[in-house]
C-alpha cells in the first residue's frame, strides 16, 4: 500500500514566559542529553492547534469534547422539536447510554449557576467524550423520532445510535483521536502525533518579582497593595509533529476532506502557541523555521539533532546553530539509513536559517500549505 506520512519541524524563539505550567506553577521541563530543557507538552500545543481549528475550518467539520454530552444532544433535540424540550434531557441521556457510554447525576463542583433546573441537573460522563457536531446532530435526529414511539430505548435500539457514534468523525476527532472508556470498539486512533517541545539549549528557571499599587492609596501612603512572583524562561524550541495520512483519510472516509484536515493541521500547528500567561508576557512569536517533509517509510522525529546542547558564540545565535544541527540530523538519517523524503519545504525567516535550504524548496507558509495538500490529494489518487 502507498503510504503517507508528513513530519512537520519547527523552530521556535519564545522570550521570557511560561507556556505550560506544572501544578506548582513552574514552566515545565525535562532532562534530555543530561541537561534541564525547557519543555512544552503535547497536550498543550494540540489544544492549541485544536482552538486554532476554528479560524480555519467551518463549525460542522469539528467536534467537542465535554463531559455534558447529555446537556449537548438535549440542546440539539429541543432545537429539532420544541415539543420535545421538557423531555429532552431524559431523551438525550436514555441515546447516551445506548450508545454505550455511562452518565450518572452531576457533582456538586460541575454544576453551574443556571436558571434553567434541567441544565442544572442534567447527568453527565465520568469522563471527557469527544464527539463531532454531526454525530451529535445524527444522535439528535435519532432521538426525536424515537420519541413517537412507545418504547423509546427499542426505537434507539433499532436506530443503531452506536453506530451513529462512529462515522462521520470530524477533523479533530480523526487526527487527535478519542478514547471511550467504556466502549473501545467506538475508538478512534489518533492519525496525528505531537511531540513534547523541548529547548535547544539547557535553560534555568527565573523569578520576576511584581508589585501592584492600589490606585486608591492616598499620595502619601508607600508601599504595595499586593506583591507576588511568577517563574519563567525563555527558549528556542524544537518542535515536532507527523500526521499518518492513510489513518487519517481512513477516519475520514473521504480523499478531499482528508486534504483539508491536512492543510488545516500544518498550517494551525506551525501559527498556534499555548495561551498559558500569555497576558503577563505576550510572548506570542512565529517560527523562525518550518520544514515539512513527506515521507513514505514511516515518521522521523529529528530530535537527535540536539542531544548535544545548541550554544550561542560570538558570531552567531542559536537560530543560526539549531538549523545547521537540524540539517545535519537529517543528511547523516539519509546517509546511514537510506531515509530521503518523498518532498520537502522550507518556510524561514532571515539568514540565520539560510542552511535549512538544502532540506527542500524554500516558500512562504501558504504555499507550503497548498503544494502539499495538492501532493497528498494526488498520493489519494484524488486527483
Amino acid at each position: 500500500m502507498n503510504r503517507t506520512f508528513i513530519d512537520i519541524h519547527v523552530l521556535q524563539t519564545v522570550p521570557p514566559s511560561n507556556l505550560n505550567r506544572d501544578d506548582t506553577g513552574s514552566p515545565k521541563t525535562a532532562v534530555y542529553g543530561g541537561y534541564r530543557r525547557a519543555r512544552v507538552s503535547s497536550q498543550a500545543w494540540k489544544r492549541a492547534t485544536r482552538v486554532s481549528f476554528g479560524d480555519r475550518l467551518d463549525a460542522g467539520e469539528l467536534g467537542v469534547r465535554t463531559k455534558r454530552v447529555v446537556q449537548l444532544l438535549a440542546d440539539a433535540i429541543a432545537e429539532r422539536d420544541s415539543e420535545l424540550k421538557q423531555r429532552s434531557t431524559e431523551l438525550a441521556a436514555e441515546a447516551i447510554r445506548q450508545v454505550g457510554i455511562k452518565v450518572s447525576a452531576p457533582t456538586k463542583n460541575s454544576k453551574k449557576d443556571t436558571d434553567d433546573d434541567a441544565k442544572d441537573t442534567a447527568e453527565e460522563s465520568g469522563y471527557l467524550v469527544f464527539f463531532s457536531r454531526r454525530q451529535i446532530d445524527n444522535l439528535a435526529d435519532a432521538a426525536v423520532s424515537a420519541a413517537q414511539s412507545e418504547d423509546v430505548k427499542k426505537a434507539l435500539k433499532e436506530a443503531k445510535v452506536k453506530d451513529l457514534a462512529d462515522r462521520d468523525h470530524s477533523v479533530d476527532v480523526a487526527l487527535f483521536g478519542r478514547m471511550v472508556a467504556d466502549q473501545a470498539d467506538i475508538n478512534v486512533d489518533a492519525a496525528a502525533q505531537v511531540a513534547h517541545a523541548i529547548s535547544v539549549h539547557p535553560v534555568e528557571t527565573e523569578f520576576d518579582y511584581f508589585t501592584a499599587v492600589d490606585d486608591t492609596n492616598p499620595e502619601e501612603e508607600t508601599g504595595a497593595g499586593m506583591i507576588g512572583t511568577v517563574e519563567f524562561n525563555s527558549s528556542t524550541l524544537y518542535r515536532y509533529a507527523t500526521v499518518d495520512v492513510n489513518r487519517l483519510v481512513d477516519n475520514l472516509g473521504d480523499a478531499v476532506a482528508t486534504r483539508r484536515a491536512v492543510e488545516a493541521f500544518t498550517d494551525c500547528f506551525v501559527r498556534s502557541m499555548p495561551s498559558g500567561k500569555q497576558n503577563t508576557f505576550a510572548n506570542r512569536t512565529l517560527p523562525e523555521a518550518v520544514v515539512v517533509h513527506v515521507r513514505d517509510s514511516q515518521p522521523i522525529n529529528l530530535v537527535g539533532a540536539f542531544e548535544s546542547p545548541v550554544r550561542e558564540s560570538a558570531t552567531s545565535g542559536r537560530i543560526k546553530r539549531a538549523a545547521e544541527a537540524l540539517r545535519d540530523e537529517t543528511s547523516e538519517i539519509a546517509r546511514a539509513y537510506g531515509e530521503r523524503p518523498v518532498a520537502g519545504w522550507v518556510t524561514r525567516v532571515g539568514t540565520d536559517t539560510a542552511s535549512l535550504d538544502d532540506l527542500g524548496t524554500n516558500v512562504p507558509l501558504d504555499n507550503l500549505v497548498a503544494e502539499l495538500g495538492v501532493l497528498v490529494a494526488e498520493r489519494l489518487g484524488s486527483e
